[in-house]
C-alpha cells in the first residue's frame, strides 16, 4: 500500500503544470508555500479595490445636480367582470360542436330518468316531440334521422345567438316547448340572467364601475390645470416608488377603496421636459423636467371620492383604453399605451 501511495503522489506532482517550486522541496513545505502565496494574492486584490470607489462627496453632488424631478404614480384598473362577446365565427363553431356532440353521443336513456306514465314522463314526451333532441339549446334537430348530416345553420339563423339559447333554456325550465306561447297557463317563474348591458352603459355614466363589464377600466383624474392623468405625486426624500404610488392614490381619490398594488417595479414611465428650466425651491437645483414612474394596481372594492383630495383633482373617470386615448395628451398616451392591455 505504501508503494502505491508513493506512486500516486509522484504522478500527481508531474501533472502540476503550474507549479514553480523546486523539486527538492518536501511535500509539506510545498503545501505551506502554496497557501502562503494564495493568501498574499488575496490581500493584494483587497487593498487595490478601494481606490476605484466613488467618494461620498462626488455621489452627493451627482444627486443634487440631477436635472429631473422624480414622481410616482399608479395605473389603477378594474378587471373585466364578464367574458367578451363571441365573434360570428365563434358562435357558429360552438353551435356546430354541440350538434356534433348529439350525433356522436349514445341515445338518451329516457326511462332511466323518467318513470313510465308519470307527469314528468308526459312532459318529457311533449317537449321531445317538438324539438326532436334531448338538448335544449340547439333548436329543432334530430341526430338519428336521415337528415342528421345537415347540422349546419343557414345564413341569418338565430339559433347560434347566445341570447336565443338563454331564452330557450329559460322557457324549457318554465315548462314551455319551442312552439308554445305563454298564453294564460300558469308556469313556474325562473330567474333570468342579468343583462350584459347595464344602466350605466345606457346612461353614459363614466364614473360608475358598473359599466363596460367586458373591458378593463382605468382610473383617470383631472388636474386643476385641465388635463387628464393617472394619480401621481412627487417623491419625498426617503420614499420609495411603491409608497409614493399608494400615497398618490390616497391623496387623489380618497381612502374609500380596497386596492392591491401589484409588485414593486414600474410598468411604465413618462418623461416631461419643461419649455424652460425651473428652480426647485427645496434644493435650489435647476430642473429640466419630470420623470413619472407608474406601478400597477387593482381595485377590489369601493369607489373613488375626490371630495377631500389633496392634489387639486377636480374630476375623475373610469375609462377603457380607447377612451383614455381621447382624454390624455399625445406624448402622455405614447408613454403609457403599451402598459394597458387591449381588453
Amino acid at each position: 500500500m505504501a508503494a502505491g501511495n508513493n506512486g500516486a503522489r509522484q504522478i500527481a506532482s508531474l501533472l502540476r503544470s503550474n507549479s514553480r517550486l523546486d523539486s527538492g522541496v518536501c511535500r509539506n513545505c510545498q503545501e505551506a508555500l502554496g497557501r502562503r502565496s494564495f493568501a498574499t494574492a488575496t490581500v493584494s486584490s483587497d487593498t487595490a479595490s478601494p481606490s476605484s470607489a466613488i467618494p461620498p462627496a462626488a455621489a452627493a453632488d451627482a444627486v443634487q445636480n440631477f436635472p429631473y424631478r422624480i414622481k410616482a404614480g399608479i395605473i389603477l384598473s378594474r378587471a373585466p367582470r364578464i367574458t367578451r362577446d363571441l365573434t360570428p365565427f365563434e358562435k357558429s363553431f360552438y353551435f356546430y360542436q354541440r350538434r356534433l356532440n348529439e350525433r356522436l353521443a349514445l341515445p338518451f336513456t329516457r326511462y332511466f330518468y323518467f318513470k313510465r306514465g308519470t307527469p314528468t314522463d308526459e312532459e318529457w314526451k311533449r317537449k321531445f316531440k317538438d324539438r326532436q333532441t334531448p338538448a335544449r339549446d340547439i333548436g329543432k334537430y334530430n341526430a338519428y334521422s336521415e337528415t342528421a348530416w345537415n347540422d349546419e345553420l343557414l345564413v341569418g339563423a338565430t339559433e347560434s345567438e347566445p341570447q336565443n339559447q338563454v331564452d330557450a333554456l329559460v322557457r324549457d325550465a318554465e315548462g314551455f316547448s319551442l312552439s308554445e306561447s305563454d298564453g294564460d297557463a300558469i308556469h313556474d317563474e325562473v330567474p333570468k340572467p342579468l343583462p350584459r348591458i347595464t344602466e350605466a352603459d345606457k346612461s353614459g355614466d363614466e364614473k360608475s364601475l358598473d359599466r363596460a363589464l367586458q373591458r378593463t377600466l382605468y382610473l383617470l383624474v383631472k388636474a386643476k390645470q385641465g388635463y387628464w392623468k393617472f394619480p401621481s405625486v412627487v417623491l419625498n426624500a426617503k420614499e420609495n416608488i411603491r409608497a409614493g404610488a399608494e400615497r398618490s392614490l390616497l391623496q387623489s381619490a380618497g381612502p374609500n377603496m380596497n386596492v392591491w398594488t401589484v409588485g414593486y417595479h414600474p410598468i411604465s414611465h413618462y418623461v416631461q421636459n419643461f419649455t424652460k428650466p425651473i428652480i426647485d425651491p427645496a434644493t435650489g437645483a435647476e430642473l429640466k423636467g419630470e420623470k413619472t414612474f407608474f406601478l400597477k394596481g387593482r381595485i377590489l372594492a369601493g369607489q373613488a371620492n375626490i371630495a377631500e383630495n389633496m392634489q387639486d383633482v377636480i374630476d375623475f373617470k373610469w375609462l377603457s383604453k380607447e377612451e383614455i386615448q381621447k382624454h390624455v395628451m399625445l406624448p402622455y398616451w405614447s408613454a403609457i399605451k403599451n402598459a394597458l392591455p387591449e381588453r
